[in-house]
């Protein structure tokens, strides 16, 4: 013990004295504006996140879906995290990063390893330069030692390690949590375009009646000689073009319903929504309050990942500028050895042997310059990668702001429109009626009336579309006080 004295102190000063060396990470100031340009220009509310429909209720927590009182979406949303595919992989991404952690902490301690072996040698008498004198009919050799390993981290290589793990795992959370909200709104945005589908369906199939009805009266009208040939003709070119439209739209409605099943992780054969037309029991568009640019920074889980990506790689830097510096180790040997296994565990059969080693590379031809060159432009890229994705965010949140702001004018312009063609269709069927107006122009005017009615539902659907967009790009009530703490 009093040997090992003086090893244990200077073990100490050397742990006592550790330092860590390289740049302390700063999050690097990122590119912001004081407002958003297409942000509402009503106050704010006072409360954080999506203000639902309810005042009552409280801001959402990242169910930001239950703004639109959909039950049927609820139920579908609430399938994602469970079933999905696709998020299941960034789980698992998530689930290798974490495991990486203690990787990395497990050279924060020291190693032992042990191990027994039982062997019989017997020296050949012809060996060169073997002494005759010592020849023997074969010695025994019971061997079972203890070996310990342990870096002492003075640079602080292994605790930078540690961090750039924690940092690694804590990207690939905010990774799935961006996987999470992407395919929550994709579901979104699928569903209102089945309904919108249902939407087109329904007007398509009662504008397939009213166009029956009209090629039923060219024909009486044909029949008492109040009509030409072509009037028959023209309406019943008017009706199949719609029904060539009717099932054009059952394409669109059978893609999106495919693709909510993939997205609950169900075959498409197992899933059947019943059709709910979106102009009959619209969903409301939820009014979405304005945030600050720089909140933003922290409710974006892609812009959270790219942050902790620059933090690991300020952590690579450390590492290596440590390998400029000597590495000390401590080594430790303790085991039991005989030739027999009658005196394998006395006590005069211990052997033990400890001491320290110091190692620094002397010449590597560049390497370990190069390594810091490349950890610097490494770091260099992080941080422009985290201000281009900070960037994209804020163009994500104007073009949607903008979009809906301006989609609203459009809707008010085009039930307008449609109002005009519909007392346009009206009064040019009444004029035909009395033999005042060609077929032609009734046929026109079931043309425009028709497109405007469709359009009047696209904009339902794109408005609803935006809006989920939007609830996107602005985080979706994530925030970066959810990463774990590891």
């Amino acid at each position: 013990m009093k040997r090992l004295l003086p090893l244990s102190a200077c073990v100490l000063v050397c742990l006592a004295a550790g330092c860590m060396v390289g740049p302390n990470y700063k999050r690097p100031a990122a590119i912001t504006a004081p407002v958003f340009k297409e942000a509402p220009t009503d106050p704010a509310p006072a409360s954080d996140g999506w203000k639902p429909i309810q005042p009552s209720d409280q801001a959402q927590k990242g169910d930001w879906w239950l703004v639109y009182q959909d039950t049927q979406l609820d139920a579908l949303e609430a399938q994602v995290d469970e079933a999905n595919q696709t998020l299941k992989i960034a789980e698992q991404t998530f689930r290798l990063a974490r495991a990486a952690i203690g990787i990395a902490r497990s050279n924060e301690v020291p190693t032992v390893g042990a191990g027994a072996s039982v062997s019989s040698v017997r020296e050949s008498t012809n060996e060169p330069y073997f002494l005759p004198t010592l020849a023997n009919n074969g010695t025994g050799d019971f061997r079972l030692p203890l070996d310990l390993n342990y870096e002492i981290d003075l640079w602080g290589r292994i605790r930078r390690g540690v961090t750039y793990a924690r940092a690694e795992a804590q990207a690939s959370a905010a990774d799935m949590e961006s996987a999470r909200l992407s395919l929550h709104a994709e579901l979104a945005t699928d569903y209102f375009g089945l309904r919108g589908a249902d939407g087109q369906t329904k007007l398509l199939d009662d504008t397939i009646k009213a166009y029956q009805d009209a090629l039923q009266l060219t024909k009486d009208r044909f029949d008492g000689g109040l009509a030409a040939s072509s009037d028959v003709t023209q309406a019943e070119t008017q009706l199949e073009q719609a029904r060539v439209q009717r099932t054009d739209v059952e394409v669109q409605r059978a893609q999106f319903e495919h693709a909510i099943a993939v997205l609950i992780g169900k075959a498409p054969a197992s899933v059947t929504i019943a059709p709910d037309p979106i102009n009959i029991n619209p969903p409301k568009v939820p009014s979405i309050p304005g945030l600050l640019p720089s909140a933003l920074l922290e409710r974006r889980p892609d812009i959270a990942a790219e942050e902790r990506r620059m933090a690991a790689a300020n952590e690579q830097i450390g590492i290596a500028k440590a390998a400029y510096y000597p590495s000390l180790s401590l080594g430790g040997l303790v085991g039991m050895e005989s030739t027999s296994s009658e005196s394998w565990f006395n006590w005069p059969s211990r052997f033990w042997a400890a001491g320290p080693s110091i190692s620094e590379s002397i010449f590597d031809g560049g390497r370990r310059r190069s390594l810091s060159q490349q950890a610097r432009a490494n770091y260099d890229a992080a941080i422009a990668t985290y201000r281009q994705t900070t960037l994209q965010a804020f163009q994500q949140v104007e073009d949607n702001f903008a979009a809906m702001r301006i989609l609203r004018t459009e809707e008010e312009q085009q039930h307008r429109a449609t109002a005009a063609a519909l007392e346009s269709l009206g009064t040019f069927e009444e004029r035909y009626e009395g033999g005042l107006e060609l077929y032609l122009e009734v046929v026109t005017s079931q043309t425009v009336a028709l497109a405007n009615q469709r359009n009047d539902i696209d904009l339902m659907r794109r408005q609803l579309d935006v809006s989920v967009l939007l609830i996107k790009a602005l985080g979706g009530g994530w925030s970066a006080q959810q990463l774990p703490k590891l």
